[in-house]
């Protein structure tokens, strides 16, 4: 009556369950991935002077920066190194890279508006804080 053995049976039984074994765990992976990639963690704002901004890397260039908080010793006990807000800027941010540089070289009080991502990648960036904004004082 039935041409397929119980073999054949549970051979077809078992790829069919590793094909949708295997595109559960690929959607779950991609839904991670995607979450970890541009889910936001924190959003806020820095005050203070931009101290450097440069492009680095070997294989992945990123540009990162540092921005000197100005709290002159208001963390007791700390050097005025860690008194900075270290930042990525995303590659394809020209306009805040160009504001970056040119405050950076005036010295003047800037505000910098930032994400918090919650995973680096290589290609993004050595920091979890991404600046989107870039506000100069008067």
């Amino acid at each position: 009556m039935n041409d397929e053995s119980i073999g054949q049976r549970a051979l077809r039984k078992t790829k069919s369950f590793m094909k949708k074994l295997l595109l559960t765990l690929l959607v779950v992976f991609l839904a991670v991935f995607a979450f970890l990639y541009w889910g936001t963690y924190e959003t806020g704002v820095m005050a203070g002077k931009v101290v450097r901004v440069s492009e680095k890397g070997m294989v992945f260039k990123t540009f990162e920066g540092k921005l000197n908080l100005e709290t002159f010793g208001a963390l007791k006990g700390t050097s005025p190194i860690a008194e900075t807000f270290d930042f990525s800027v995303e590659k394809s941010e020209d306009a805040i890279i160009q504001d970056l540089q040119k405050v950076a070289l005036s010295g003047e009080r800037v505000n910098l508006y930032f994400k918090k991502r919650y995973m680096t990648f290589p290609w993004r960036g050595d920091t979890n804080y991404f600046v989107t904004k870039v506000e100069r004082l008067q």
